[in-house]
């Protein structure tokens, strides 16, 4: 089970968004309406890598572009981040849910085999955009890019190198990765000011990392 025979070779961004609503690599592309591809620039320095589309994002085909997106945004707003000038992106390509309650779709977190499946289009999109950072949005995306063994409560808000695995053929030297909480924790949070603060903070430490070096 993998996306790699569907993930074209050496394909650009425009070939791979068009590439991916064809893969069946796993189980998933079966009942989501569309895979939902990252969505910036190439030439970004920053990719913010988050779980797994949404219900929204499933049927809209954008990332971020729900609850959870529209908090991803206040708290890059705040952070001193454009997020024009990141490229967002998820470590699935499909909305994994179960019914309830009627129609409506809820959240399923996605599996280790399923998330190894999809890891073909994380890692070209990161060959293809060859970022300075990136940052993990929650557990999901830390484990995938930083290992299984990556703890998120021990580790967030800390830059760490990137590991060579996970962006193989990157060009103008290392990269670094940053690990925060996903903007959906912030909405579920009891506290949830609390928790965005905390998510703003972290977003700061990326910044400052990108920041021009003075002089």
């Amino acid at each position: 089970m993998s996306a790699e025979p569907y993930v074209p070779a050496r394909a650009r961004l425009p070939g791979l968004r068009k590439a991916v609503q064809s893969c069946a690599g796993c189980a998933l592309h079966r009942d989501a309406t569309q895979a939902v591809f990252g969505s910036g620039s190439e030439s970004a320095r920053l990719v913010l890598v988050g779980e797994q589309p949404g219900d929204q994002e499933d049927r809209k085909g954008q990332p971020f572009s729900g609850p959870a997106g529209g908090l991803l945004d206040r708290a890059l707003e705040r952070a001193g981040i454009d997020r024009d000038d990141a490229y967002v992106t998820n470590a699935t390509k499909h909305f994994k849910f179960s019914r309830q309650r009627g129609k409506r779709r809820i959240h399923q977190k996605p599996n280790r085999s399923e998330v190894a499946a999809c890891w073909p289009w994380l890692a070209a999109e990161l060959r293809v955009v060859d970022p300075d950072l990136v940052v993990c949005l929650g557990a999901t995306a830390a484990q995938t890019l930083l290992g299984t063994t990556f703890r998120l409560t021990r580790s967030r808000g800390r830059l760490v190198d990137l590991p060579e695995s996970a962006l193989a053929g990157h060009r103008h030297g290392p990269a670094r990765a940053l690990a925060t909480i996903h903007p959906s924790a912030v909405l579920r949070a009891d506290d949830s000011e609390t928790e965005l603060e905390g998510l703003v903070n972290d977003l700061r430490v990326a910044a400052e990392a990108l920041a021009p070096t003075p002089g």
